[in-house]
């Protein structure tokens, strides 16, 4: 075992036979219990339970609280890219941060030092004292593991008999001959299935017999052991209801389902992406992002999940805003270094290139887009995304001197490429409600003067009030 940083000098401190750590005090529990007693320590000191997970606070962790505390194998049932995997993985931390074993050649599993369930394990113990019994120490970071079903094979997870072991003369009905599958090797640890619907039936009824007695049978040879493990699954809601993709006994055995869902609120989809983009938004050419821009991004999401054009059932992830808000700070980066201007803001300019990063993400519904092509229906997307943005500040503020002023024959040219100093002449006759509208502190800076001025003729654009065309990466507005 490879110990983490700094935690050498610990792990010499803890006992190193058996006889040392049955003077220690140390006690035996199962992986259920072990996880109870530390989720409910952790509930009672008001610890934040699952950190970096966002919106569920009301919906999905008071039923996974409840579940962890019934002992219960667990489903996560979601769409893709509603945070099934990291609460599964979330989990690690109600383990201890090490557990003891019997450090045993050619034992295939971490066994618990007072109840072994091999038989090599158990004849060691017979003939060996604890002060001559060696105690190995399992960090809990390597007591998870996490499997995609599509292509996983019974002998992957479950075992298979090994023929060099029958050449050798052992019997095939014995525990000897088995090369165990990962379930087995996790013995005291957490298992992961994603994608469960995908999973083969033959493994599928491996799996009901590990839930049902915790036992492993292969090719017909049952070899009981009492395995224990804490088993998990994740698969999407119209595959995992589709009749015959998951057997009825195994979903039965599943002790509780933990439905997800996308978030609620714009601000809570803006909050995680802000937590999951991993940008850095600072350095040579530092991004400061108006606030409007964020939401569009987080709306268009929002927009696909809505559409009709898009197969709901596939689902759009928050992946989709990850890629998509990455791909607007690079442009927005990319003008700031090719015109040399010191800040990059992104405008809706910006949003051209989404294409890049959106398309292959969005599944059509092929009866509700009637031969339109993705690229149309991400431009549909994005239009009313704008639109659903631009409505609430127009509600919010009044915009209506800025429309009147195109009602003059006003013609304005934007673009991303365009140098925020030429939006300069564009601005000498806006009125003052164009300072306050968008809450932007630095309002003088022309770049994020320019940002709001493309986020205002689009929004009215998008409301029918003024026209546009496009040009050579060009866009023009006027009446």
């Amino acid at each position: 075992m490879t110990n983490p940083p700094n935690q050498s000098n610990e792990h010499k401190s803890r006992p190193g036979t058996l006889a040392e750590l049955l003077a220690s005090g140390w006690r035996s529990r199962s992986v259920k219990e072990e996880i109870r007693e530390t989720f409910l320590s952790a509930l009672e000191s008001s610890q934040e339970l699952f950190p970096g997970i966002i919106g569920y606070q009301d919906t999905v962790l008071p039923e996974l609280n409840i579940a962890l505390l019934a002992g219960h194998d667990l489903l996560f049932l979601g769409e893709k890219g509603q945070a099934k995997s990291r609460l599964m993985r979330t989990l690690v931390r109600f383990l201890d941060e090490y557990v003891p074993y019997l450090d045993i050649e050619d034992v295939p599993v971490h066994e618990d030092p007072l109840r072994p369930i091999t038989q090599k394990a158990k004849d060691f113990l017979k003939t060996h004292t604890p002060e001559q019994t060696p105690i190995g120490w399992w960090h809990r970071q390597d007591r998870y593991v996490e499997r995609l079903a599509p292509g996983t094979k019974f002998a992957d997870i479950i075992g298979e008999i090994d023929p060099s072991k029958l050449t050798g003369g052992v019997r095939m009905s014995s525990e000897s001959a088995l090369h165990f599958g990962l379930i087995p090797r996790m013995h005291r640890g957490i298992f992961a299935m994603n994608e469960l619907p995908e999973l083969d039936e033959l493994v599928q009824v491996g799996l009901f017999n590990i839930l049902e007695e915790r036992d492993v049978q292969i090719r017909g040879y049952p070899v009981r052991f009492d395995l224990d493990i804490f088993i998990l699954f994740s698969a999407n809601p119209s595959t995992y209801n589709r009749s015959g993709k998951v057997i009825p006994q195994l979903k039965d055995r599943i002790g509780s389902l933990i439905q997800t869902h996308y978030p609620k609120e714009r601000e809570q989809g803006i909050e995680i992406l802000m937590q999951e983009s991993g940008i850095d938004l600072g350095g040579k050419y530092p991004v400061q992002i108006p606030y409007f821009m964020l939401e569009i991004i987080e709306e268009i999401t929002a927009q696909a999940r809505a559409s009709k054009y898009v197969d709901q059932a596939s689902g759009v992830s928050a992946r989709f805003s990850l890629a998509n808000f990455r791909t607007m700070v690079a442009s927005a980066r990319h003008r700031a270094v090719v015109l040399g201007e010191p800040l990059a803001v992104p405008r809706i300019s910006d949003l051209g290139h989404l294409a890049t990063s959106s398309l292959g993400k969005l599944e059509l519904d092929l009866m509700g887009s009637h031969q339109m092509s993705e690229r149309k229906v991400l431009d549909a997307i994005i239009a009313s995304a704008i639109k659903v943005v631009f409505e609430k500040y127009v509600q919010e503020y009044g915009l209506s001197q800025i429309a009147e002023i195109f009602n003059k024959g006003v013609r304005i040219e934007v673009g991303d490429l365009l140098p925020s100093e030429a939006y300069a002449e564009r601005l000498k006759h806006v009125p003052p409600v164009w300072n306050t509208a968008f809450e932007v502190n630095a309002s003088e800076h022309p770049a994020i003067r320019a940002s709001c001025v493309e986020f205002v003729l689009s929004g009215l654009y998008a409301m029918d009030k003024i026209s546009r065309a496009s040009k050579h990466g060009k866009v023009q507005y006027e009446t």
